[in-house]
């Protein structure tokens, strides 16, 4: 029986399922889902697949590395709907946050380059200091540093005798890696998680390796995409 579907272009689940190394109930939960067409029944209830859900499920396989889950699933939904416009607009959507990952990436490259420039320029930069000394330093009001401090960026700690707030050397880079963040246009709520992978990392140096790492990512999620459009075409094709 097997033989006689494949040969005659139908398949069952379990062919499906070979020819991606998933489980039959995985098949059967991304047609429950959308992500596949509604399979036709046999006069015994069993499910008949065709070629067009070969083409389907290998679209929505190809493009959950670059996309994710949840929009691959969106994208293959939007197609089994014949509607193909919405299909395309969230792709669109999904290379808007491919950019803006690299754009963000660009700027903590170049917040870091500046940090190391001023470093370099000034052996002082990077020195325990007071709130006045380090405004005057950066440009900026006290008040500015206060919004920083209040939004985590930047954690002084108070002088037990005198209550001043006193900056110790992390606490004056990362009050410069906001400074250049911010100059570059990114609100504080954007700044924030970057802040915390430099006290993570246990300052800017160990950052290079993990800017390599994040770089090669997104390089990994432009392929990835590339393969899942190509793949998304032949369903497309298919089913014209």
């Amino acid at each position: 029986m097997g033989q006689n579907l494949q040969t005659s272009g139908k398949l069952r689940p379990v062919d499906l399922a070979r020819r991606h190394g998933l489980s039959t109930q995985a098949v059967r939960n991304y047609e429950e889902a959308g992500i596949l067409p509604t399979a036709d029944r046999t006069s015994s209830g069993y499910r008949v697949y065709t070629p067009l859900h070969e083409r389907a499920l290998a679209a929505f396989l190809a493009l959950v590395p670059g996309h994710g889950h949840a929009t691959a699933t969106a994208v293959m939904q939007a197609v089994n709907r014949d509607a193909v416009d919405e299909a395309f607009q969230l792709i669109d959507e999904s290379h808007v946050r491919l950019l803006n990952d690299r754009r963000t990436l660009r700027a903590v490259e170049g917040a870091l380059r500046g940090l190391t420039a001023d470093s370099a320029a000034d052996s002082a930069s990077f020195r325990r200091t007071f709130i006045g000394p380090l405004a005057q330093k950066l440009g900026v009001r006290p008040a500015t540093l206060r919004k920083w401090e209040y939004a985590g960026l930047v954690r002084p700690r108070r002088d037990p005798v005198t209550g001043y707030r006193v900056y110790d050397p992390p606490d004056v880079r990362d009050a410069h890696l906001v400074h250049q963040l911010r100059r570059g246009g990114y609100l504080l709520e954007q700044i924030a998680p970057l802040i915390t992978q430099v006290r993570t990392a246990g300052g800017v140096e160990p950052l290079e390796g993990a800017l390599r790492d994040w770089r090669g990512r997104l390089s990994d999620r432009g392929r990835a995409m590339l393969r899942g459009a190509a793949a998304l075409d032949a369903c497309l094709r298919a089913r014209d």
